[in-house]
């Protein structure tokens, strides 16, 4: 493509080099080419207008950074807010896209619903993916991408590459970080969905108002004009987040609850799932939903209210509801004991989202409920002590072990988290620095009538330890490892 006509399909204006020709974009140096358009940013640790000289020595015939960088030898794209002029430009050179995008933020929930949504899409016919924490994945295959919203490049590059084999509708993860940087724009999102919101990411936002204010750019500015917001009604900041969406024009429709598309009316759970009642335009459904938890639950409506707000079909998509798999990492039953107990294995490392697992199991336990969990290094610190304090409170018995430490001090990581629990039972919290040991431990303490927790890590396949150059990625497997404990016996029917 011609930059010319990129640059106004973006509605940026270029004042020379129309003709260049341009063969794609990047934001490393290391991978610009000739005909290159490269984004030049500030970073939290690099500035990326120190590489602009190389960029256009290797290449680049254009560069995208803010109006008091330095550029000579190829076009300046000059922006206050380069990062997002950035997206425009590449949002024009990466196509065909997907025909029905939406896109979910929140708290905890994201990745379990964008993969709900995949699979109801799939269920009723269509070429499906969703994007997020888990990878890319489609009907045959999942292929990680590293973070839940990956950099706009390579963003914008999957889309393209799954509407050339066919895919045509898309969920994706829109997470806080991804939203603040831009990394997913450019496209039209026909709906997007908010889940809830709780205390993660501090280190990287001020504020809780600074983070609730990242996540509601998805419906301030990226869903489409007349596009759909649903909103799951039962959370603090649903309320406000329905005012955001309303002030754009949105449609919003609120489910849950106090939900008025679609209302929960009843959950009653079951062994292996739970059988929902609720309430869709005046009509009430009775269905078993096959997975465990009120968050479960919420997870799988707000799905729906996805399908349905891009022009599912109700009966189609109600029925689907009851032959949805359970999501890798997310209150998987991973093994089962030798003498019974189920082993579950969920992505819980924020205070809400372990409380939520702890209480999505305790119904199911007939003994004791067993927490094994940690916390990160090198993120938010408050978080410690509180998610402590839940385990001590609500678990039967809690056993605090590591995370992923990366570059702090794992004894200092336990010692905030334990301060958190201080108030506890004695004999009811323990330490276990080695997660191998602990995941053990917990599995040989359980009783027939008990349920074993691992909570934290989730699908993650490995466990981070230091940072920088000294950082390694040793090959942990909270699933793999809580088979190994129980001699190879994996969860029935997952």
């Amino acid at each position: 493509m011609r930059l010319g006509t990129i640059a106004a399909g973006a509605g940026l204006p270029l004042t020379a080099g129309a003709e260049e020709l341009v063969t794609g974009f990047a934001i490393d140096h290391r991978k610009v080419a000739p005909g290159t358009v490269f984004g030049a940013f500030q970073g939290a640790m690099v500035n990326g207008e120190d590489f602009i000289p190389a960029a256009v020595s290797a290449g680049a015939v254009a560069v995208v950074a803010r109006p008091d960088a330095r550029v000579e030898g190829a076009v300046h794209f000059a922006d206050a807010t380069p990062r997002r002029a950035f997206a425009r430009l590449a949002a024009q050179f990466f196509t065909p896209v997907p025909e029905v995008v939406v896109a979910v933020t929140g708290t905890n929930g994201k990745t379990s619903t964008v993969e709900l949504t995949r699979q109801l899409w799939r269920l009723a016919g269509n070429r499906a993916a969703s994007i997020g924490t888990l990878g890319v994945t489609t009907a045959d295959e999942s292929v990680s991408t590293g973070l839940t919203t990956p950099d706009i490049v390579t963003f914008l590059a999957t889309m393209s590459g799954l509407a050339r084999e066919g895919v045509s509708h898309v969920a994706y993860e829109a997470s806080s970080h991804g939203l603040s940087q831009y990394r997913n724009e450019g496209l039209k999102v026909l709906a997007g969905a908010f889940t809830n919101l709780s205390r993660d990411h501090l280190d990287y936002h001020s504020t809780m108002e600074d983070y609730f204010s990242a996540k509601m750019r998805l419906f301030d500015e990226v869903v489409c004009e007349g596009g759909t917001a649903v909103i799951l009604s039962d959370d603090a900041w649903s309320a406000r987040a329905g005012d955001h969406a309303r002030k754009r024009g949105l449609r919003v429709l609120a489910v849950g609850e106090k939900g008025d598309a679609i209302r929960l009316i009843s959950r009653e759970p079951g062994l292996l799932g739970q059988v929902l009642e609720v309430e869709h335009e005046g009509a009430r459904r009775k269905f078993t939903l096959p997975l465990i938890g009120a968050y479960q639950a919420a997870n799988a409506l707000v799905a729906a209210g996805l399908v349905l707000a891009v022009g599912g079909d109700a009966n189609a998509t109600f029925d689907a509801l009851t032959r949805l798999q359970p999501v890798r990492g997310r209150l998987e039953r991973a093994a089962i004991g030798r003498n019974g107990a189920p082993v579950y294995v969920d992505y819980a490392h924020t205070p809400d989202a372990l409380d939520a697992a702890i209480a999505a199991l305790r119904p199911h336990a007939g003994g004791r409920l067993i927490v094994v969990f940690g916390a990160g290094g090198d993120r938010d610190r408050g978080k410690r002590p509180e998610m402590g304090r839940i385990a001590a409170a609500h678990a039967d018995l809690s056993i605090v072990t590591d995370d992923n430490p990366r570059g702090e001090d794992p004894a200092s990581i336990r010692a905030e988290i334990l301060a958190g629990a201080g108030g506890s039972t004695a004999g009811t919290v323990r330490e276990i620095g080695d997660r191998r040991e602990a995941i053990a431990a917990a599995i040989a303490e359980a009783g027939q009538d008990d349920i074993v927790l691992i909570a934290g890590k989730g699908h993650e396949q490995g466990q981070i330890i230091g940072s920088g150059e000294a950082m390694r990625v040793l090959p942990f497997d909270d699933v793999a490892v809580a088979r190994e404990s129980v001699g190879g016996r994996e969860g029935e029917g997952e």
